[in-house]
């Protein structure tokens, strides 16, 4: 009889990738912490709620008030979990392996490599889009409305 393995190494350049492109649906967070994680699946519950609010921007326009507040809520979701992608990507490989690989300190799955290089810089990329897109939309929105208000009450 064998005796039981131990959990498998996780790796650093997967990890990233997950966070970069699964980000908004958690895939990065079950992949690290299971099934059990409750912020795994706190990300596509708030990811949805921004989709929705990007769908109410097509059927109802820009006016919509619910939209203003939901559609950077996945804004900022792709955002962070860009960061996490470009924290992930940039973590030492020892500190990876002690965070992820307590079991395997040696193990070659905390290294980096190009792929890890390339989810750090996609994710800097899209990261920053992401966040900057919904800092002006929420500063936009919000100055509209500004001065929708003050016509009212001038006229």
């Amino acid at each position: 009889m064998h005796p039981p393995t131990s959990q498998a190494p996780k790796n650093k350049t997967l990890a990233a990738w997950l966070a970069f492109i699964g980000g908004q649906l958690g895939l990065h967070r079950l992949y690290l912490f299971g099934l059990g994680d409750v912020w795994a699946w706190a990300h596509p519950i708030v990811a949805a709620l921004g989709w929705w609010g990007v769908e109410r921007v097509r059927l109802y326009g820009q006016d919509d008030h619910l939209a203003w507040v939901l559609i950077p809520l996945l804004g900022f979701t792709l955002a962070g979990t860009a960061l996490t992608a470009i924290y992930y990507g940039l973590m030492s490989t020892d500190k990876w392996n002690a965070r992820y690989n307590a079991g395997a300190p040696g193990t070659m799955a905390g290294n980096t490599n190009w792929l890890t290089i390339g989810a750090v810089v996609f994710a800097l990329l899209f990261g920053t889009i992401s966040l900057m897109s919904s800092i002006v939309f929420s500063f936009q929105r919000y100055f509209e409305y500004q001065v929708e208000e003050a016509r009212k009450i001038s006229q």
